[in-house]
């Protein structure tokens, strides 16, 4: 008998409360939340650990996707997925985790399909929590900030204004690679988001990107 591999999942990492609302360490609860909305998604399931979401995938009859963002902070992310995955079934390839990435500079957006933790505390949370790092991860630039006494002060401070447009940019162009990898598998978002510049993007035919 053949096992459902269970929904299709992105999980944007942060840390919940309003002290942590809209810091670059909660880019990828940014991205979730887009995520959900475009999608029209309903409440699906939440738990202490976890608050999630479920649509479905365009183009893609009976597809589930469940949007997850983890109530457990960042370092413990991935006890989230594990209580998810214990609950209604996971597959690694049907994960795409979406996080900040120091890094990059802001604005740039990195798919992979597999890959260490690059010294992210969530993604090893994550990491440990699979057994492996054969999942998809997102990773969303956001700048090392030079002259911030501390990383942890950079990546827990405030985007300023001057970099609002960007960044509501690389959200966006972030929403539409997750439903990529959704639809079309992680080659073919890979393909299209990590190859070429947004504007080389745009004028390129669809049938060709």
């Amino acid at each position: 008998m053949d096992v459902e591999p269970g929904p299709f999942v992105v999980v944007g990492l942060g840390n919940p409360g309003p002290d942590y609302a809209g810091t670059r360490h909660n880019v990828g609860f940014a991205v979730a939340h887009r995520l959900a909305d475009a999608l029209r998604a309903q409440p699906f399931d939440r738990t202490p650990d976890y608050d999630s979401w479920s649509g479905h995938v365009p183009g893609e009859e009976g597809a589930t996707l469940v949007v997850l963002t983890p109530l457990t902070f960042m370092n413990a992310s991935g006890r989230a997925l594990r209580e998810f995955g214990r609950r209604f079934g996971l597959a690694k390839e049907r994960i795409l985790v979406v996080v900040d990435d120091v890094y990059l500079p802001l604005g740039t957006l990195r798919l992979r399909a597999r890959g260490s933790d690059g010294g992210h505390n969530g993604l090893e949370s994550v990491r440990i929590a699979l057994g492996s790092d054969e999942f998809a991860r997102l990773r969303i630039g956001v700048g090392l900030g030079e002259g911030m006494p501390t990383l942890a002060d950079h990546v827990l401070s405030q985007f300023v204004p001057e970099e609002l447009p960007v960044l509501n940019e690389v959200l966006r162009i972030a929403q539409e690679a997750a439903l990529t990898w959704a639809r079309e598998g992680i080659a073919s978002a890979m393909n299209r988001f990590n190859a070429k510049p947004r504007a080389e993007r745009d004028n390129t035919p669809e049938g060709e990107r």
